[in-house]
């Protein structure tokens, strides 16, 4: 443990739980602790909400609290709040939040932390603590097919911390041009880890015993184009292919449903992080059947970094990341039946040898960048405390 003359502490309110998906907040915080000794984080996972559980019929069960995260001494701990009223409620729900993390950074012993924030429902933090923020755009969820009251809330929100946070930080092109039009912005794109997607796995045992076309990732009604993936699941099962979907399922149960009728669809559901670079290495083909829209075109993906570290085959509807890419040696793009086709004649087509490429940009890189956009947080608040 570090001393507080010394310490560089920050409150991470993310998106996502610290579990064993790994995203692009893990790894910025992963290499900002493996660079610093003086680097300390509380990472605020989404609330536990008992009332939508039971409502819903789903196990019912309040947050975990602080917890300890292993691997780094110590200096990352993890707060998982629970939600006890619903948000509708306005300022009490969220007093009852607010008051959660900063009990949890009471009793830590910090004061002043700064705060990067993830999740633009914790704007309530940012206006009742008064510490210095770091606006993290992952995703423009302002451009997401939502209700009317939500998509209301969360225009609100991002407009709200556009203003107020220190510093803004946008991770894809896209973002950089809608959001820096309106403040000063720093781009700092998504990456990949390397030296460990490149280190040789053995073929994972859950995988068809056949040519295999594979997505990996979150199935997202934002991103996943269902209607183009069981054209292409079609096709493949004529060709005695299969195409594999490794991560979070959180498709509608309708879509769910139609995924599960076709016999070439497997999903092989959530895998730890460190587990898939052998799933995309044994691939015959990589696959990104997305939609495009003005949401999926606000997106960096991680998984363009992933499927090029590895050097299989890729074949993407023309979305942004791999669209800038399209015509390179291992890169496919088109839409509709170019893609159906294309993601056939990569998967059938025999085993392409893995291509090593030198340009593929690395997490410590990232967290670097990172590390800039806190500092100059820091310095204009004073000693960190």
């Amino acid at each position: 443990m570090t001393s507080n003359a010394s310490a560089k502490r920050v409150v991470v309110c993310s998106l996502e739980d610290w579990d064993e998906i790994w995203r692009r907040n893990q790894y910025l915080i992963d290499s900002l602790l493996r660079a610093d000794d003086a680097f300390e984080v509380l990472f605020v996972e989404p609330p536990v909400d008992p009332v939508h559980n039971l409502r819903t019929g789903r196990p019912v069960r309040l947050g975990g609290g602080l917890r300890v995260i292993d691997g780094y001494q110590g200096r990352l701990r993890a707060l998982q709040p629970t939600k006890l009223l619903p948000r509708r409620l306005g300022g009490v729900a969220d007093d009852l939040l607010e008051r959660s993390v900063r009990r949890a950074v009471r009793r830590l012993g910090w004061t002043s932390p700064a705060l990067w924030i993830n999740d633009p429902a914790w704007l309530p933090l940012v206006r009742s603590t008064g510490w210095r923020s770091v606006y993290d755009i992952t995703d423009d969820w302002v451009e997401a097919d939502r209700g009317a009251r939500e998509h209301d809330r969360l225009a609100a929100s991002d407009a709200e911390l556009l203003q107020r946070s220190d510093e803004v930080v946008v991770c894809s092109p896209s973002l950089e041009a809608g959001k820096g039009g309106r403040r000063p912005v720093t781009l700092i794109r998504n990456a990949v880890d390397v030296a460990r997607y490149r280190q040789p796995y053995e073929r994972p045992a859950d995988l068809p015993a056949v040519p295999v076309a594979l997505y990996a990732g979150t199935l997202h009604e934002d991103r996943l184009d269902v209607d183009l993936v069981l054209a292409t699941a079609r096709r493949l099962h004529d060709a005695g292919a299969a195409l594999v979907f490794v991560g979070p399922n959180v498709l509608s149960a309708e879509n769910t449903a139609r995924l599960a009728e076709s016999p070439a669809i497997t999903v092989l559901g959530r895998r730890p992080f460190d587990s898939i670079p052998g799933y995309l290495q044994h691939a015959h083909a990589l696959v990104v059947p997305h939609i495009i829209d003005d949401f999926t075109e606000s997106l960096d993906p991680i998984k363009l970094y992933e499927y090029l570290a590895v050097g299989r085959p890729i074949v993407s509807t023309a979305v942004a990341g791999f669209r800038e890419i399209a015509g390179t040696e291992e890169v496919a793009v088109g839409d509709g039946p170019d893609f159906v086709a294309a993601v056939e004649a990569a998967t059938t087509g025999g085993w392409v040898p893995t291509l090593v490429r030198d340009d593929v940009p690395d997490w410590p890189d990232r967290g670097r960048d990172m590390r800039a956009v806190l500092d100059r947080v820091w310095s204009a608040a004073g000693k960190p405390a």
